[in-house]
């Protein structure tokens, strides 16, 4: 079940859960209007120890974050006009990713508004009309993945740009979750 974060993660919250809401926290610092992003997420203890000086680049030195814990590393901007799905079929990550992440702003219908789509609109279309939709909502999702399987979001609504608005759970998006996953098949 969803719920709302804090001014910070949970006491308990897993490091994926952790990681998500830092990587919604950095997203919400560069504001609105944004283009996905796209995250690696590595393992700490071994980013300290096969690369430090990367490591001590990125201000992890041995207190600044546990050795459970999982670092977002942001990657290159995506290209331009190239579709979301397609882009996300061309990657593969090396053996030290453990997991990836990615930002990206869509508008949503609420549950009740989705019964009054018009059957038989194109992709375009749909877009069009849900632009135009009286009760959509512009939201920010953070997606992570894991190579085990497990999975985070969170979900920001831009009419409630708070970090103690930020709905978090594993089942948020799935689709995403999906595609994201799929970096990991070989």
């Amino acid at each position: 079940m969803p719920n709302v974060s804090p001014a910070g993660p949970p006491m308990a919250a897993s490091p994926l859960t952790v990681a998500v809401l830092e990587i919604d926290a950095y997203a919400s610092t560069l504001g609105w209007d944004q283009p996905a992003r796209l995250f690696a997420l590595v393992d700490t203890a071994r980013l300290r120890a096969q690369e430090p000086g990367l490591a001590s680049q990125l201000g992890l030195d041995d207190t600044s974050a546990p050795d459970a814990s999982l670092t977002p590393i942001e990657q290159e901007e995506l290209p331009a006009g190239k579709a979301l799905d397609e882009f996300l079929g061309t990657i593969a990550w090396p053996d030290a990713v453990a997991g990836c992440a990615m930002t990206v702003e869509r508008l949503m219908l609420p549950p009740s508004a989705e019964a009054s789509v018009p059957d038989g609109l194109s992709d375009k279309q749909l877009t069009q009309w849900v632009a135009r939709h009286p009760d959509r909502q512009e939201v920010r999702m953070t997606v992570a993945v894991l190579r085990d399987g497990a999975r985070e979001s969170a979900v920001r609504l831009r009419e409630k740009d708070s970090p103690t608005e930020v709905l978090t759970g594993a089942g948020l998006v799935p689709g995403l979750a999906e595609a994201l996953a799929a970096t990991f098949e070989s």
